[in-house]
């Protein structure tokens, strides 16, 4: 059975994203896996905290996800499995271990929480989970809600495109949803062309994408977010797919500091898709 994983801290915004995985869950019938990583409290002096207080933490943990398990019961009127978890440990590295260990067919989290401190900090655990999973990654924004799949994007530089493409895992969401599928290229490039090698490598993802009969968009422009943002915004869509790779237009996106636009300030759910 396939299997969803959506960690949560507590915060509305994580807890929004556990709703929209579940509701996800739902129509595609996979199990849901709710989890929980209570980071090892930073000490900044000789007293040791005692053993006691890491317990009830971890207790008051346990309290929290058995009401979240039990309202997403509700909400699902039973139609999945949900399992928690509640670990200690190094946030990331405990949830890359615990997804090595089910494989999911997806990990889905909130893009940022209410205030300026909390969304840099939750922000930067988005950009890093991004980073770092190799399974797919649906970030969830604040007011976002899961509704359907019926107009999917897919954000593309048009560069080696048989290899870096997962064909399979997108083909694979735009049938299951009977989705329209909207493939997007912003460039900086000047003139009234696009560069050979662009031509050519949009030729192969015709090719390979056929069967899907997708939608191309071609937009040139040096406001790379904000067009995507906009063209989203137009065209009602439900998820936008990226692709983060080496030396390509959303790595180079996502490593500027006007990066966290996109994925922290998008009302659109973004699913990472890893070469």
């Amino acid at each position: 059975m396939k299997l969803i994983v959506a960690p949560t801290d507590f915060s509305a915004i994580s807890l929004n994203a556990v709703n929209y995985a579940a509701d996800l869950s739902c129509i595609i019938g996979t199990n849901l896996s709710i989890i929980h990583v209570s980071p090892v409290p930073m000490t900044y002096s000789e007293v040791p905290i005692p053993p006691y207080s890491l317990e009830k933490m971890f207790k008051d943990a346990e309290a929290q996800m058995t009401l979240i398990k039990e309202n997403i019961i509700l909400r699902t009127r039973e139609k999945i499995k949900v399992i928690t978890e509640v670990m200690q440990g190094a946030v990331m590295s405990e949830m890359i271990e615990y997804c090595s260990s089910v494989n999911p067919y997806a990990v889905v989290m909130g893009a940022e929480s209410a205030s300026a401190f909390e969304r840099f900090i939750f922000g930067g655990k988005t950009i890093s989970a991004m980073n770092r999973l190799s399974w797919p990654l649906i970030v969830v924004p604040p007011e976002a809600k899961f509704v359907s799949l019926k107009n999917i994007g897919l954000a593309c530089d048009f560069r080696n495109v048989v290899e870096t493409i997962p064909i399979k895992e997108i083909s694979s969401l735009v049938k299951e949803f009977n989705a329209e599928l909207h493939v997007l290229h912003v460039s900086a490039e000047n003139g009234d062309s696009f560069d050979s090698e662009t031509i050519e490598e949009s030729e192969w993802l015709r090719d390979i994408l056929g069967e899907l009969n997708p939608k191309y968009h071609f937009i040139k422009s040096s406001e790379i977010e904000k067009n995507i943002n906009e063209f989203a915004e137009k065209n009602k869509l439900d998820l936008l797919i990226i692709i983060p790779k080496k030396h390509n237009l959303i790595q180079t996106l996502f490593q500027q500091s006007h990066s966290k636009k996109l994925v922290l300030q998008t009302q659109v759910p973004l699913m990472s898709v890893h070469e």
